[in-house]
């Protein structure tokens, strides 16, 4: 079987995706769960006792801070659902498999990009 006519990955190798999907959970999750912490930590960074004009600007700061950190949380959480998506891909034993053209995706975009459902090719045909 000739590299180009393969269809699918083996199992050995969505075995070794899987590991590096779960690492990339692991590590996503322990991620989040800062950006929650900082999220929910409603330090007032000692100003209680400043000007109020101070006061007001760190509020605000405070303010877009919290926006910030919720955008990243939810980009987060996209993140580990989208790998989660990927496990289920691979005991599907449909990881790796271009959507749109139904060919494999590189081995070294999926180590990069691992919840990849799109070839490079593929992508450049969205763009």
């Amino acid at each position: 079987m000739s590299k180009s006519s393969k269809n699918r990955y083996s199992d050995k190798e969505l075995e070794s995706f899987r590991k590096i999907i779960n690492k990339k959970i692991e590590k996503a999750q322990v991620d989040l769960d800062l950006l929650k912490s900082a999220y929910m930590n409603d330090s007032n960074n000692g100003t209680d006792d400043t000007s109020p004009t101070f006061k007001s600007f760190e509020e605000g700061s405070e303010t877009m801070s919290k926006e910030a950190n919720t955008q990243l949380a939810l980009r987060q959480e996209k993140f580990i659902r989208d790998l989660k998506n990927a496990l289920v891909r691979i005991e599907n034993k449909t990881y790796g498999i271009c959507r749109v053209t139904g060919k494999l995706i590189n081995k070294k975009r999926l180590k990069i990009v691992p919840h990849a459902t799109l070839s490079i090719e593929a992508k450049n045909i969205q763009n």
